[in-house]
């Protein structure tokens, strides 16, 4: 299993900073996060995760890099899929694409009139830009035709580091329901994200085990010998011992990636989050 650390709090400097420091002390990725302008106790500084991600590129050697988790129908896909390509390009290929509809209150979709705000039609959105940037690591010249998003030509001469960049798009889990059509997208693609339906508690190892369960029953056999990575976020007990054993109980159910994550703004600071990542990730 790997490891990985969101960078949710701090300047644009101590963002970077953090970066090399995740890497020194062991961790295997940096994430940082998908937003424009957020209201309430989110009122802070947001920076581009792209222009992030480049400044991470050239600091950093070997972490995988990306944001958990990019509002995709917010991106016009054709700039997506450049600014996308510049950071594959400058990381040597170290990038990957965890993605969902957004959250509701960020004002890049509230405020911009026009932009779908209803959680279907984001999801068909999601889905069309998914399939024009698929298309647009092709090297090949395409037209686009969807219901949401319809296009002219275009052509991206240069193709991603390894052919194509991950994506990992967010999936909800339901043991007793499973959401067949929510589930069978992020089969088409590289890994998943899981969240259970309906509430914002933890999946638990037999949630895990479960969803790894239908997802290795349902999975066609990919062609290309691609790994399908599941990706949990959480905070791990401080105790060193505690840790190991959750991240070891994680893996056994399935868990490929474990992410790190602190998102409460009244109690995690730059300064905390530097002193989480310097303890390193457990040993499993």
């Amino acid at each position: 299993m790997k490891f990985g650390f969101i960078s949710s709090f701090g300047t644009i400097d101590e963002h970077v900073a953090l970066a090399g420091e995740i890497e020194e002390h062991g961790w295997d990725g940096f994430f940082t996060w998908d937003a424009v302008s957020m209201d309430g106790e989110w009122s802070m500084p947001v920076y581009d995760p792209f222009a992030v991600l480049a400044a991470v590129a050239a600091r950093t050697e070997r972490l995988t890099l990306g944001a958990m988790v990019f509002a995709i129908p917010r991106h016009r896909p054709w700039e997506l899929a450049q600014r996308a390509l510049t950071v594959d390009r400058l990381s040597g290929g170290r990038l990957v694409l965890p993605v969902g509809v957004g959250v509701g209150n960020d004002r890049g979709f509230t405020s911009v009139p026009g932009q779908a705000t209803g959680l279907k039609e984001r999801a068909q959105q999601l889905d069309e830009v998914l399939e024009w940037l698929e298309r647009s690591w092709s090297g090949e010249e395409f037209e686009f035709t969807g219901e949401h998003i319809t296009t002219g030509p275009f052509r991206f001469p240069e193709r991603p580091v390894n052919g194509h960049i991950p994506v990992w798009p967010v999936g909800v889990w339901d043991a007793e329901r499973p959401p067949v059509k929510n589930l069978r997208r992020t089969l088409r693609w590289d890994g998943i994200v899981p969240q259970l339906r309906g509430t914002a508690d933890d999946l638990t190892t037999k949630d895990i085990a479960g969803l790894v369960e239908w997802l290795t029953a349902h999975r066609e056999a990919d062609d290309d010998g691609r790994p399908f990575e599941v990706i949990l976020q959480g905070k791990l007990s401080a105790d060193r011992g505690e840790a190991a054993e959750q991240a070891a109980a994680m893996a056994e159910a399935g868990v490929t990636w474990w992410i790190e994550s602190w998102w409460d703004p009244s109690t995690d600071t730059p300064e905390s989050l530097r002193q989480k990542v310097r303890t390193g990730p457990p040993t499993v």
